[in-house]
């Protein structure tokens, strides 16, 4: 299966790494699309393996939301970025992509994208449901900066080969053990 050879390589980036991260993989999606579903299977079993991950329901109250996100980001050996249809439609998700693309150079973030019931080149292209999604938000930021930031982290981080889960139906055979 694709996450069990995903597993293995990050098993074996885990016990090759000298940096003191605070955690192995941050995980980045939209929780209305994938929290209850694929997000819960996949912590279980990243979870059952030993391996430290970073979840936002983890956030204690009062913690400003952003800088604690940067702070896990920053503390992660490995990002795994799920795209779902409506992932473009956060401003904090894509905030999020633009900080790991910074730990991607700067301290060699390993990171693997998934694609969710969706095509890498709706990602890349901002088109069918995922551009939609992208659209409502790009209305509200029309002509501020961020915009054009957002759109080329989202092509740069769909042209990094990722899997593609469009077409499992039963997401408990998507186990990464």
């Amino acid at each position: 299966m694709a996450l069990q050879r995903a597993s293995s390589s990050l098993s074996s980036a885990l016990t090759s790494s000298i940096h003191p991260w605070t955690h192995d993989v941050f995980l980045s999606f939209i929780g209305k699309d994938v929290r209850q579903k694929f997000i819960s299977h996949l912590y279980n079993a990243l979870d059952k393996r030993g391996i430290n991950t970073y979840i936002d329901d983890e956030l204690e109250r009062g913690e400003e939301i952003p800088q604690a996100l940067f702070q896990a980001i920053e503390g992660s050996m490995i990002s795994i970025i799920v795209f779902s249809k409506n992932y473009a439609e956060s401003r904090w998700c894509l905030n999020e992509l633009l900080k790991i693309l910074e730990c991607m150079g700067t301290t060699k973030q390993i990171v693997l994208p998934v694609f969710y019931e969706i095509d890498p080149s709706d990602v890349r292209h901002q088109k069918e449901s995922f551009g939609e999604a992208f659209a409502k938000l790009k209305d509200r930021f029309e002509g501020k900066v961020e915009v054009q930031k957002w759109e080329a982290a989202l092509e740069e981080l769909a042209n990094i080969a990722g899997f593609e889960l469009k077409n499992y139906r039963d997401q408990t055979k998507l186990k990464a053990y």
